[in-house]
């Protein structure tokens, strides 16, 4: 198949952005990463507004990593223009540092400091001043949910905890744009979920996260655009409707009506769009083509058919099926 990116939102489609468009916190053009004859990064390019939750998507060996090593600034050998809040990653990166921070897959070692000797270490590393210092580190603990293991060693805690404590430190100087890699990996299905809510709290503050994953559905859940990467080269870039929208992936709505549903069911085999029925027990299955109608035109034609409506609800839609039709399986 072509390898061509799927780019569903004209900001992102390789041109300046318009005058009147807010500035995208990062901005990645024709991005490209060697590694000796290898090419792990095959000029991708992407946005990401202010306050979004990106969510990079791809195998192992796709490409994640090597581009979110560029913009953390570990990264020196590349080609192509990345740039955070405006500033050239290449020309400034001790500025690009002040306003992000980069949690790796891996935590490192420190089995011989405390979590509060972890981050008052990376405190002054960030030259936070040392009036301040202890203020900070229990506020980014409290927010992390660990202040009960402030005296804990570090190599006692759990691995769940250990991820909050890695992102309790990128938080120390309040960055504006958090990378984080695989941050889910190795966690069991409860440190997820406490993960996961930690996250959609930190944009709630207003941050702008990118984090990679090969966990497919978890990000669905709280990432408001997807970049699905395959082989070096971006294959798709989008919200997640946009996406589906495209690939005319089927949507399953359930529905609840009060009195008989047979007859609803007959009108609404008329509207386009619509695919199929299931008359269950006490609801209606109603598969939908979204490129032809979207979910809110469907809860219109409802009400238009006077159906009484006592639930609406949506299926979560499956992120592995839109991952598995653009992409081909293979690595850089």
């Amino acid at each position: 198949m072509s390898h061509e990116p799927v780019v569903l939102d004209e900001n992102n489609a390789g041109e300046p952005a318009a005058a009147t468009a807010p500035q995208a916190v990062v901005d990645v053009r024709d991005l490209r990463v060697r590694y000796g004859k290898l090419e792990a990064v095959r000029g991708i390019s992407f946005q990401i507004p202010r306050g979004e939750v990106f969510g990079f998507i791809g195998p192992n060996g796709a490409g994640k990593s090597s581009t979110i090593r560029v913009l953390a600034t570990l990264q020196k050998d590349f080609e192509g223009r990345v740039r955070i809040n405006g500033v050239d990653v290449r020309s400034d990166p001790d500025k690009v540092r002040t306003m992000m921070g980069y949690m790796p897959d891996f935590f490192g070692v420190y089995e011989d400091l405390t979590a509060r000797e972890y981050l008052h270490f990376f405190a002054a590393a960030y030259r936070i001043p040392l009036a301040r210092r202890a203020g900070i580190v229990d506020d980014v603990l409290q927010l992390t949910d660990l202040t009960h293991k402030i005296d804990s060693q570090v190599d006692s805690l759990s691995r769940g905890m250990k991820q909050r404590l890695a992102l309790a430190r990128v938080l120390l100087h309040d960055p504006d744009l958090l990378l984080l890699d695989e941050p889910a990996s190795g966690l069991d299905p409860r440190a997820r979920i406490e993960f996961r809510e930690l996250l959609k709290a930190l944009q709630e503050m207003g941050k702008t996260i990118l984090v990679s994953s090969h966990i497919l559905h978890e990000l669905a859940q709280f990432c408001t655009r997807i970049g699905i990467i395959e082989a070096g080269r971006l294959v798709a870039d989008g919200s997640l409707s946009d996406i589906y929208r495209l690939l005319s992936i089927r949507r399953v709505v359930h529905v609840q009506v009060a009195g008989e549903m047979q007859p609803l069911a007959e009108g609404l085999r008329k509207v386009e769009g619509i695919s199929q029925i299931e008359e269950q027990t006490d609801r209606l299955a109603i598969h939908v083509r979204e490129e032809v109608l979207p979910i809110e035109d469907l809860h219109q034609e409802l009400v238009r058919l006077g159906a009484r409506i006592r639930m609406f609800q949506p299926e979560a839609m499956d992120m592995e099926t839109a991952f598995m039709k653009l992409t081909e399986g293979v690595t850089a």
